[in-house]
């Protein structure tokens, strides 16, 4: 369980982040939803320490994230897996040696080990038979699954998503979806997801908090979204033509 309370964080005068307190649950896939600019990157990105917030407090099951010395941030960073917007992927790299490089950086398993390992995480994402193939030869959908793969591979406690369906289509979006839910469940982890698709809200959105203008504007179940009598809300939800007639129907 990750907990944050008020936390606050601005770049010069700006102020990006004004008091946002949430929580996230363990074996849930908890959503964070806002337009562009509403400060959902900079909320992700405190959350996994690459910005330190100037007020306010992060925990995960009970550590203080601002308490940490370096020794106890590298080894939450063990506990944690990345799918970054773009992939990351190391283009001159096989797909292999991209699973494992987390292994290398942060453990001294043997390479017997390392490879077996990755071999597991792949044929988890369903990605056989590509270890020496190169990110480039892959598909969009493929390469995003190997992205999940790699963030598998530390057999994370944390796994933080950027945009996970960013450039697909809308089948394979469906398919990350799916996969990112089921490997949270399966190794009951703690996922936190920042999108704007509104297929993967209510496909997977266990949890959602709704940021606008750097503040938490709503939280709710994916089954409360088209319900809720928050103005901001249903702004945000009901500007496409699709959810709109949904909401006629109700």
């Amino acid at each position: 369980m990750i907990e944050v309370r008020e936390i606050h964080k601005s770049f010069g005068d700006q102020s990006v982040l004004k008091g946002i307190s949430a929580t996230f649950l363990q074996g849930k896939t908890n959503l964070v939803i806002g337009q562009s600019g509403s400060g959902k990157t900079v909320f992700l990105k405190s959350l996994v320490g690459l910005h330190e917030v100037d007020k306010g407090e992060i925990e995960y099951d009970g550590r203080k994230l601002a308490e940490m010395d370096d020794d106890a941030k590298k080894e939450l960073r063990t506990e944690m897996g990345m799918v970054f917007q773009g992939n990351a992927l190391f283009d001159s790299i096989s797909i292999e040696d991209n699973v494992t490089f987390a292994l290398g950086m942060f453990g001294k398993m043997p390479k017997d080990e390392m490879l077996d390992r990755a071999n597991f995480c792949l044929k988890r994402v369903n990605l056989d038979g590509v270890n020496k193939k190169f990110p480039a030869e892959l598909s969009g959908g493929m390469q995003k699954r190997v992205a999940i793969a790699r963030a598998m591979v530390l057999n994370p406690k944390y796994l933080f998503c950027d945009e996970p369906n960013s450039g697909l289509d809308p089948k394979t979006a469906i398919v990350i979806d799916r996969l990112i839910q089921e490997i949270t469940e399966e190794y009951n982890m703690t996922t936190v997801i920042n999108t704007h698709d509104m297929n993967s809200v209510m496909e997977i959105g266990d949890q959602i908090i709704f940021i606008k203008e750097g503040r938490k504007a709503w939280e709710g179940s994916s089954e409360d979204i088209l319900t809720s009598s928050n103005e901001a809300i249903n702004d945000f939800v009901f500007s496409s033509a699709l959810f709109r007639k949904i909401k006629a129907k109700l």
